[in-house]
């Protein structure tokens, strides 16, 4: 344990610090595929049922009319958190039919690519936008490479433990930059370690044959329909999913956040050729947002996001170089499809102590060169993440796998056993005792379990529709209230209402929209004085 994480730690623990612990902010984001009673792609329409899927704050849809996004509330406890996104579940089931949410984080047998339904929200500037960035998401990377699910964890410490952080090291400067810079040395961190969280909760070892569509691979033949690799943890965190030669390098080392920020500024402002051959638009229509390497920043994927709560019609990028980083977002989780909502409580509580510790620990500035490394580490980790024998390299040296695991787990001790004296219980410990159990025993972790199920079902997609089927009887055998079916029927009418508002009361041509939201692209907005 370093002095700092110690020094952390023990400001934590006092009577001032100790309650701030409870005040941080957790959320998740879980994307589900609708698919239809016999396991193929729903393409029918986002239910109304549901509301709108531009202004709903809980139900909204990501890539296509049929990825659910399903939001919570960002809470203090993450517990209740559970709690809200079990509700949306159990809601969404219901309105749905007899079609199922979808159990896995790879996608169902999916139909021709053009048959693989786009996201719409509506004929308002603000829901065209939305369209026209996911068209040209199918053009750059294919429909189906969009129909990957996975969860995302949003995280934040107290805004008021910032200052006594700030005060206790005697760091010089503005709180606005310090929290910053603080939340970028967490992101550090994450990328030194985060192959121990596709080791512990990679949920996705196998795929349906059809995903790849006659790309060449490297995968291997488990069944007639069914690809995998023997030892993989995440094929979707692979270079099978979310990855994009052409953004290779695009950020630099996280070591500050006007550098993040002009990195992304840059992509979003600079043209790729084949992207200018595409052209943005086809017989009259937008195909994409613009021919740059980025159309938006939120095109850049990433395992963690640096972020901030925007206002309506404003870009990531602003908020972050006006007010500041907010909060983290984890976007690596795959799809648990052993839990019913996709990821399970001890998961959470573990992603607490890991994130918690990720904040506290030293984060020397990093280099291209350890960029790299940790880029290698994570790879290996999602294509062989229980082979045996494995190991990783920490600052160039070979460390086995399961070593390097046990020895960062024994470092979250005293970040678990500090978040216990304040929550009550041993909830945190009993989830690093468990990760423990998984690294002791490799053949207990989510993807060598899965693995397992789809070996007996005899194929991934026999696999996942069994489970989709016993998650939907889960959630229907637990009817909401009347009160709570209401709210979210509420919810649903008031969305409705609001898109119909939006779309009634724009003016202007939309032409004249996407080339304002392209000239606001920011370019130095980083250099604004820090005023906090």
């Amino acid at each position: 344990m370093t002095n700092l994480l110690k020094r952390r730690l023990a400001l934590l623990a006092s009577e001032q610090a100790r309650p701030l612990l409870l005040q941080g902010l957790r959320g998740i984001e879980r994307e589900t595929l609708r698919v239809t009673a016999g396991g193929h792609l729903a393409t029918t329409p986002h239910p109304p049922a549901l509301g709108s899927a531009l202004t709903h704050p809980q139900i909204t849809t990501d890539y296509s009319e049929a990825l659910l996004e399903f939001i919570t509330p960002a809470e203090h406890d993450i517990a209740t958190a559970l709690t809200q996104l079990d509700a949306i579940h159990r809601y969404a089931t219901d309105m749905l039919g007899q079609e199922l949410l979808w159990s896995q984080s790879m996608p169902v047998p999916l139909p021709p690519e053009e048959e693989i339904p786009i996201a719409w929200y509506g004929t308002s500037h603000i829901g065209m936008i939305k369209h026209v960035y996911r068209r040209g998401l199918a053009l750059r990377y294919g429909r189906a490479m969009q129909c990957i699910a996975g969860i995302h964890y949003n995280y934040s410490l107290a805004e008021s433990l910032w200052p006594l952080l700030q005060h206790e090291e005697g760091a010089s400067g503005c709180l606005r930059d310090y929290q910053s810079e603080s939340y970028i040395a967490l992101v550090r961190n994450f990328y030194r370690t985060n192959w121990l969280l596709m080791l512990l909760f990679g949920a996705a070892p196998a795929l349906d044959a059809g995903f790849m569509r006659g790309h060449e691979h490297q995968l291997q033949r488990l069944s007639d329909d069914t690809l995998y690799l023997p030892h993989a943890t995440s094929l979707r965190m692979s270079d099978l999913g979310y990855q994009n030669n052409v953004q290779a390098g695009l950020v630099p080392p996280y070591n500050t956040l006007p550098e993040y920020m002009r990195s992304l500024a840059r992509a979003v402002r600079q043209p790729h050729a084949p992207y200018v051959a595409m052209g943005t638009r086809r017989d009259g229509e937008w195909v994409q947002i613009n021919t740059n390497v980025l159309q938006i920043e939120n095109e850049f994927y990433a395992s963690i996001r640096p972020k901030r709560v925007i206002a309506s019609g404003e870009r990531p990028l602003e908020a972050l170089c006006a007010r500041g980083v907010q909060y983290i977002e984890v976007r690596c989780m795959d799809v648990d499809p052993f839990s019913p909502v996709g990821i399970s409580l001890q998961t959470a509580r573990f992603l607490d102590v890991y994130l918690l510790y990720c904040t506290l620990q030293q984060s020397a500035p990093t280099s291209h060169a350890e960029g790299i490394e940790n880029a290698t580490n994570f790879s290996l980790a999602v294509k062989e993440g229980r082979r045996p024998g494995l190991a990783l390299r920490r600052h160039g040296i070979a460390v086995p796998v399961q070593a390097w695991g046990r020895e960062l787990l024994d470092e979250m001790e005293a970040v678990a056993a500090l978040l216990d004296a304040q929550h009550g219980g041993t909830e945190h410990a009993d989830a690093l005792r468990a990760q423990r159990g998984k690294l002791a025993d490799l053949d207990t972790t989510p993807s060598a379990q899965a693995l397992e199920a789809i070996r007996r079902h005899g194929s991934f997609a026999a696999f996942g529709l069994a489970q989709s089927r016993l998650h939907a009887e889960n959630f229907r055998s637990r009817p909401l209230t009347p009160a709570q079916r209401q709210a979210f029927a509420a919810m649903a009418e008031a969305s409705l209402a609001e898109q119909a508002t939006m779309e009634a009361t724009q003016s202007g041509s939309f032409d004249d929209f996407i080339l304002h939201y392209q000239a606001r692209t920011p370019a130095q907005l980083c250099e604004q004085p820090c005023t906090q």
